[in-house]
C-alpha cells in the first residue's frame, strides 16, 4: 500500500514550487549551493547499483566528431560541478551517423582510452532519434526510419554493438528506442507484423553479443504521446502480443522491455505507482526510467496564451486535454491545440498536459505548472522496488527551444541544477548512494 505520508509531503512541496515562483527561488537557491554537497561521490551508483545519468541529446551533435565535442566541452564542465574527481556515468545519444563512424576500431579504442582518462563511462545509449536532433524540424519524423524498417534495427544493432564493446565483463547495458511507430504512420488499430519480426531478430543478436562477456544488455521501448502505444494499457496489449509472436520469449523478456520516461506517461494523466506495478506484474521488463517533467496547465484565457512562447518549429509538443484527471482528447502539436481552442472547436477540458520537457529543477512559473510529482512518485516506487530497474536517465532536451524566461544560464548550470535536485529528492525518499 503506498505510503500517502509520503504522497502528502511531497504534494505539498510540488504544489508551493509549481504556484508561488518566489518559494522555488529560495529553493533554487539551495540547490545552486549543493555543488559541494555532492562531492564525496563516489559515483553515480547507488546502493541497490541503480545508475544515474543526464541523457546529452541536450546537447547539438549529429557527427562524431561533433558529439565528442559536446562531451568535452559539456559534458565534462557537467561532471566536474556534479561529481568532481569521481567516476562519471555518460548517458551518450549517438545519431546513426556518429554511430557509424564511432563504430571504427580505432575510433572506438581512442574513445575508450578517452573515458578512461576522463574516469568516466557509459551504461545507456538513446537510441531514438536515428538523424539529426537539434536546429532543423524534427517533429514527427523523430519517428522515422520506424520498427518496420531495416534501417532502424541495423542502427539499433549498431548501438549494442558499440556498448558492448565499451562495457567490462559482467556489466548491464540498455538502448532506449520509439514504441514502433507513430499512430499517424499506421492503418489504425493495426501492428504491422514486421515490427514484432525485426524485434525479435534484434533480441536474437541483442543475446549473441552479450554472451561472450556476459553483459546484461536489453533494449527499452519508449511509450510516447501517438507513439504507436503511449498507454500503459497499450503498451502491455503490445508486448503481450510480441510475446506471443515468438518461440523464443524467454530471450524477448530478457532483452526487450520499457524505457519509462515520466514526462510522457504523465502527459496520459497515468498514475506511476500503479503503471509500474503492470508492467512488472506481467513480466515486462523495465529497461530504463526517464526522469523527465512536462508542462501543465489550467486552461483558461490567460494561461492558453501564455502557452503560445512555448509553440516553435523543432519538436512535436502533443496535447493531451484532461477532466477529473482522465485524458478526453490528444492532440498533435501545441500549435494545433491552440488554434482549435480560438475556433471553439475542443471539449472542455479541466487541465491541458503537454509534451513539452521542462527543467527538472525549475517550474515553468506564470501560473503554469508541471508534472514533476509523477517523477517523484516513480522514484518512491522505486525505491520500494530496488531490483525493477537499475538505469536512470535525466532527460529535458528541449533547452534550446525554451521560453527565455526559463534559459536561466547555460545548459551546464541547468544540468547541474537538474543533477542536484535529483540527488536530494532520492536521498530524502531514501535511496544511499554507494
Amino acid at each position: 500500500m503506498r505510503d500517502l505520508g509520503w504522497v502528502a509531503h511531497f504534494f505539498c512541496f510540488y504544489k508551493t514550487l509549481s504556484k508561488e515562483p518566489s518559494a522555488f527561488k529560495i529553493q533554487d537557491n539551495l540547490v545552486l549551493g549543493m555543488n559541494e554537497s555532492y562531492g564525496f561521490l563516489k559515483s553515480m551508483k547507488f546502493t541497490n547499483q541503480a545508475q544515474l545519468a543526464y541523457c546529452t541529446n541536450v546537447h547539438r551533435g549529429n557527427s562524431w566528431a561533433e558529439t565528442f565535442n559536446a562531451l568535452e566541452k559539456y559534458v565534462m564542465d557537467v561532471r566536474e560541478r556534479v561529481a568532481s574527481d569521481k567516476r562519471f556515468a555518460i548517458g551518450l545519444r549517438l545519431s546513426a551517423e556518429a554511430g557509424r563512424e564511432l563504430s571504427d576500431p580505432a575510433e572506438i579504442n581512442r574513445f575508450r582510452k578517452w573515458l578512461d582518462q576522463k574516469n568516466a563511462y557509459i551504461f545507456t545509449i538513446n537510441g531514438f532519434p536515428y538523424g539529426n536532433f537539434h536546429g532543423t524540424r524534427v517533429k514527427e519524423e523523430v519517428y522515422r526510419p520506424d520498427w518496420t524498417t531495416q534501417e532502424r534495427l541495423d542502427y539499433t544493432l549498431l548501438l549494442f554493438s558499440i556498448l558492448e564493446q565499451l562495457l567490462e565483463s559482467g556489466e548491464e547495458g540498455s538502448v532506449s528506442t520509439l514504441p514502433g511507430s507513430f499512430k499517424e504512420f499506421l492503418p489504425k488499430n493495426t501492428i504491422p507484423e514486421l515490427i514484432f519480426k525485426n524485434l525479435e531478430t534484434c533480441a536474437l543478436e541483442i543475446e549473441r553479443l552479450a554472451g561472450p562477456k556476459n553483459l546484461d544488455l536489453h533494449l527499452g521501448m519508449e511509450p510516447e504521446p501517438l507513439g504507436m502505444f503511449e498507454t500503459t494499457p497499450e503498451t502491455v496489449s503490445f508486448f503481450e502480443k510480441l510475446f506471443q509472436s515468438t518461440s523464443t520469449e524467454e530471450i524477448l523478456r530478457k532483452r526487450i522491455g520499457v524505457n519509462y520516461d515520466c514526462c510522457h506517461l504523465a502527459i496520459e494523466y497515468e498514475d506511476a505507482h500503479e503503471g509500474l506495478d503492470a508492467y512488472v506484474n506481467r513480466g515486462i521488463r523495465l529497461s530504463k526510467l526517464h526522469l523527465s517533467s512536462a508542462l501543465s496547465v489550467i486552461p483558461n484565457s490567460n494561461n492558453l496564451e501564455k502557452l503560445r512562447s512555448f509553440v516553435e518549429p523543432v519538436y512535436l509538443h502533443q496535447v493531451a486535454l484532461g477532466k477529473e484527471g482522465v485524458c478526453i482528447q490528444r492532440i498533435k502539436d501545441l500549435d494545433l491545440a491552440l488554434d482549435a481552442q480560438k475556433a471553439n472547436k475542443l471539449p472542455d477540458a479541466d487541465e491541458w498536459r503537454v509534451h513539452f520537457h521542462v527543467p527538472l529543477h525549475a517550474s515553468p512559473g506564470k501560473e503554469l505548472g508541471d508534472t514533476r510529482i509523477h517523477v517523484l512518485d516513480t522514484l518512491f516506487w522505486l525505491s520500494k522496488n530496488p531490483e525493477m530497474c537499475k538505469h536512470l536517465e535525466m532527460e529535458t532536451y528541449t533547452w534550446e527551444v525554451l521560453p527565455d524566461h526559463l534559459q536561466a544560464g547555460s545548459v551546464v548550470e541547468q544540468v547541474a541544477r537538474e543533477y542536484n535536485w535529483t540527488l536530494e529528492q532520492m536521498t530524502n525518499i531514501g535511496f544511499e548512494l554507494a
